[in-house]
């Protein structure tokens, strides 16, 4: 079970975070920190490297590069690359073509960064890893979610003298306090709380900032003094609160609603993105904060009132392009089954109470809201990305089952 309820430490988050770096550097032989570039990474990097040069030890860094970001983004990458490149091992800047999730195109549901044959946002960095050689896990159209596991295996080898650093802190989100607060989770040990083990054993993750708030970080910045990416005050002038401040990939069903951003704080990205990815410029107009017209399944969603939720989803489907609907149609029949083979011998629901919000109360309504968010991996659904190289055997094995069930 998890414990509900914060427990107080008696010592602020810095010193704390002092002292569990102390104790990782103590504790393993290398180290690595994945950054993104946004205000937490960028903390985290700047304590681990004070720790490393008062030792004079090194650690790695890795930076996914997914190509559409802010140039200011970039710019600070680049000079935390430079300020502590005498105590980094390796700076990983990777741009290499890697897929993920788009909630803004039925056309295109899913997108690759540094695409080959695409014209691209801008050039990555001379200095940035473009062979697809170079990482021996890596192959063509590998999704992000292969890819964050296969690298963290890849850099550690497999000891268990080798950790990865995130800049996680868990009052940014509920996952992000459950991936902390979780009891059932392997740990390095019981009373280190912010480590996790990778489900095989073979690396750790370490969270040291878990328990920092937003103004701690930037109390932090602020009396130190420390470079920050500047795309934040740019934000802040813009009226974004605090907690809303994010750097991450732009065209997620989450973290599209952060588009309107690029057309205002970096407009010539923006249009470059424009070109570049598919739906970018519908996705800023709909998912916009102040658009309450529930595009996208955002908040409540409605359907006509000649159909039910069950006809609704067939009409959907028959809606989109018809790769994207066969998409949905092999996740949905398994869902259906799933269900059919225990609480639901005669079919799903068309709605009830709390059906939109819990993944463990099945509808038709909730399946309506999947594909209304473009939420192309069905997460709403209970789903996980299939693997990459998986994913055309998966597709025929699903569709031959398909036959068999008669669901959809």
């Amino acid at each position: 079970m998890s414990c509900k309820h914060k427990i107080p430490l008696g010592i602020n988050v810095l010193d704390a975070t002092q002292t569990r770096i102390e104790w990782l550097f103590d504790t393993f032989e290398q180290i690595s920190l994945s950054f993104s570039g946004g205000k937490d990474s960028t903390v985290l990097f700047h304590l681990v490297a004070a720790e490393a040069r008062k030792r004079h030890r090194k650690f790695n860094v890795m930076f996914l590069d997914w190509e559409v970001q802010y140039s200011a983004t970039i710019s600070h990458v680049a000079k935390m690359k430079s300020l502590y490149e005498d105590c980094t091992e390796r700076f990983y800047w990777i741009a290499l073509p890697i897929t993920t999730e788009s909630g803004i195109s039925q056309y295109e549901p899913i997108w690759t960064a540094w695409e080959p044959e695409k014209k691209w946002v801008r050039q990555p960095p001379e200095y940035a890893i473009t062979d697809p050689d170079f990482f021996p896990f890596y192959h063509p159209n590998m999704i992000f979610e292969d890819f964050t596991p296969a690298f963290n295996q890849w850099i550690t080898g497999n000891h268990r003298s080798s950790v990865i650093l995130l800049g996680i802190r868990t009052d940014e989100s509920l996952n992000r306090f459950i991936a902390i607060n979780n009891n059932q989770k392997l740990r390095y040990a019981d009373d280190i709380p912010w480590t996790t083990a990778s489900p095989e054993g073979f690396y750790y993750m370490a969270y040291p900032i878990y328990d920092w708030h937003v103004k701690d970080i930037w109390t932090y910045i602020s009396r130190f003094n420390l470079p920050y990416n500047s795309i934040y005050s740019l934000m802040h002038q813009a009226g974004v609160s605090l907690s809303q401040m994010r750097i991450c990939e732009p065209f997620g069903p989450e973290q599209r609603k952060g588009l309107w951003l690029y057309h205002v704080l970096e407009p010539e990205t923006w249009s470059l993105a424009c070109e570049r990815v598919s739906g970018a410029d519908a996705g800023m107009l709909y998912t916009h904060p102040r658009n309450k017209s529930g595009f996208f399944g955002q908040r409540k969603i409605s359907k006509p009132a000649h159909h039910t939720w069950k006809s609704y989803a067939h009409f959907l489907l028959a809606s989109v392009p018809e790769q994207t609907a066969e998409h949905y149609r092999n996740k949905i029949a398994v869902y259906l089954h799933w269900y059919a083979e225990r609480d639901y011998p005669n079919g799903i629901p068309d709605e009830q109470e709390g059906d939109t919000s819990s993944k463990q109360i099945p509808s038709w309504r909730r399946i309506c809201k999947t594909i209304l968010r473009n939420d192309f991996w069905c997460r709403t659904l209970a789903f996980s990305p299939t693997k990459s190289h998986c994913y055309d055997r998966y597709c025929k094995r699903i569709q031959e089952k398909r036959k068999n069930w008669q669901l959809i």
